[in-house]
């Protein structure tokens, strides 16, 4: 080795590791107090506020722009560009709407008559999916059967929902398996 290189590993490891030769110790800084008082703090003096200043009324005080906040002026109605006019035959009336029963706070419930066709093909997709779902000819990963299970289980409900003429909650889980297959599938 050359003597420049001898001189720079040598060096070297006092450089890495902060030598106290080249830095300076850092100086303590005090941290200064304030001086303990020793002066009585003087008491607290109460006003004497009338009886009508301390008792809180039952009803808001009116005030000047409390008309102004009732009556505030409305935003104006936004309208549509280009309205879609609404096209009836010349011949028939309008609709009369139909007495509808209140709607419950869960929303509406489906009745379980919306037909056979709806049915069947809620039964027709549910027989498509486990099909295709049993059809799978490859090795799932971990993330893949935690999907696989999640179908199935799509599937077992929807064919509790039917069993019970939900044919509309059978009809969305149904739905919801066939999407999971399709991502399954790719």
């Amino acid at each position: 080795m050359n003597i420049r290189a001898r001189r720079v590993a040598w060096l070297l490891p006092f450089v890495l590791t902060g030598c106290s030769l080249f830095h300076k110790p850092q100086k303590q800084q005090y941290q200064y107090l304030a001086p303990v008082s020793t002066v009585p703090k003087p008491a607290v003096e109460h006003p004497n506020l009338p009886l009508s200043a301390v008792i809180i009324p039952d009803q808001p005080l009116k005030t000047d722009n409390a008309a102004e906040v009732a009556e505030a002026p409305k935003p104006p109605a936004r309208h549509h560009r280009n309205p879609k006019p609404v096209q009836q035959a010349a011949n028939t009336p309008p609709p009369t709407p139909a007495e509808t029963p209140g709607v419950s706070a869960i929303g509406q419930l489906s009745t379980g008559e919306s037909g056979g066709d709806r049915r069947r093909e809620t039964e027709d997709s549910l027989s498509t999916t486990e099909h295709g779902l049993n059809g799978l000819g490859r090795v799932l990963s971990d993330q893949e059967q935690k999907t696989a299970v999640q179908i199935r289980e799509y599937l077992k409900q929807a064919r509790e929902a039917l069993a019970s003429n939900d044919v509309d909650g059978a009809y969305t889980l149904a739905a919801k398996a066939k999407v999971l297959l399709g991502e399954l599938s790719n």
